[in-house]
């Protein structure tokens, strides 16, 4: 019986950008680190928001592939109030978002961020 989610795992090349960006930008605290020197790298449990991001950071990945998309998980979409001062907000921290957009089922305000990896995070009030 399937109970809830874990976790969702993000392949992540350099520990210093990534908790910029999940830590600093986007409010996710460390729950746990485990460094696997047998593989060279190390797994940081982020936790935030009600769910748990399982950062993978090492090296010898390919890029995330956006242009075309590929098949798999497209992107992790957070909810937000006040768009716009969000969007400040990361923007003072180097942080850059595509311009504001009215979602076509909603209308709701979103736009998109992404990761040092190039992975799409959509922000969505």
């Amino acid at each position: 019986m399937i109970t809830g989610q874990h976790h969702i795992a993000v392949l992540c090349s350099d520990r210093a950008a990534a908790l910029h960006f999940y830590e600093t930008g986007l409010g996710f605290r460390i729950a746990e680190d485990y460094v696997r020197p047998e593989r060279n790298d190390e797994i940081l449990m982020m936790e935030g928001y009600g769910f748990t991001l399982e950062l993978f950071i090492g090296g010898g990945h390919p890029d995330h592939v956006t242009g075309p998309e590929a098949y798999g998980v497209r992107h992790i979409a957070l909810r937000v109030t006040e768009i716009e001062k969000e969007i400040e907000r990361l923007a003072a921290l180097g942080i850059e978002s595509e311009p504001v957009r009215r979602d076509t089922f909603n209308h709701r305000k979103m736009t998109f961020i992404k990761d040092p990896n190039g992975l799409p995070i959509e922000l969505h009030e």
